[in-house]
């Protein structure tokens, strides 16, 4: 009976024993897992202040440049003002001021246009053209002529250029190429 005692003893205390071990690993298994939760849930408050750290800065950022750009139309707005008082409240004589201004980049830009054009050879055929003159002769002419004149620019501007600038007189004679000299006769000899 006793050796039996023994052995129940030893089996409670194994049993004992196990029940200790498991409720030890059963904590550490629980503090693991809550260091993971308390670890998941630092790194996802840290993501979240970072990101608005970020949105705060996009936002100032464009705020910035909202308050610059309103600040540089209203101070537009002003010269524009007073751009019109000087000219008598008259709304068409500022903007012809303006467009005189611009006139010279317009002029620039249809010069930078045709300023890089490569025409390494030109091929005309000519039979002659009517009343003699050459049709090389008004190919050349059209050419010039298609380009169009400061004037021009200006009155497609709305601006009328002032008389010192010289005038396109109306009905003035186009320029007409120079006659081309007669080519030999067939049977003339030197």
């Amino acid at each position: 009976a006793r050796r039996r005692a023994e052995v129940e003893i030893q089996k409670a205390q194994y049993l004992a024993e196990q029940e200790r071990l498991n409720a030890e690993e059963v904590v550490q298994k629980e503090i693991d897992k809550r260091k993971i939760e308390i670890s998941a849930e630092a790194e996802a408050e840290k993501t979240r202040r970072e990101a608005r750290g970020q949105a705060d800065a996009i936002l100032l950022r464009y705020t910035a440049e909202a308050e610059g750009i309103r600040k540089v139309l209203e101070s537009k707005a002003a010269g524009y003002r007073l751009l019109v008082e000087s000219c008598a409240n008259d709304a068409k004589s500022a903007a012809t001021l303006l467009m005189i201004e611009k006139i010279e980049e317009i002029v620039a830009r249809q010069v930078e246009a045709i300023r890089n054009l490569k025409i390494d050879k030109i091929t005309v055929w000519d039979s002659g053209g009517a009343g003699g003159s050459s049709s090389t002769a008004g190919f050349l002419s059209n050419l010039i002529k298609s380009l169009p004149p400061l004037h021009e620019v200006a009155r497609m501007a709305g601006v009328e250029l002032p008389d010192y600038l010289g005038h396109v007189a109306p009905g003035a004679p186009e320029a007409t190429p120079p006659a081309a000299p007669a080519s030999p006769a067939a049977g003339d000899q030197e």
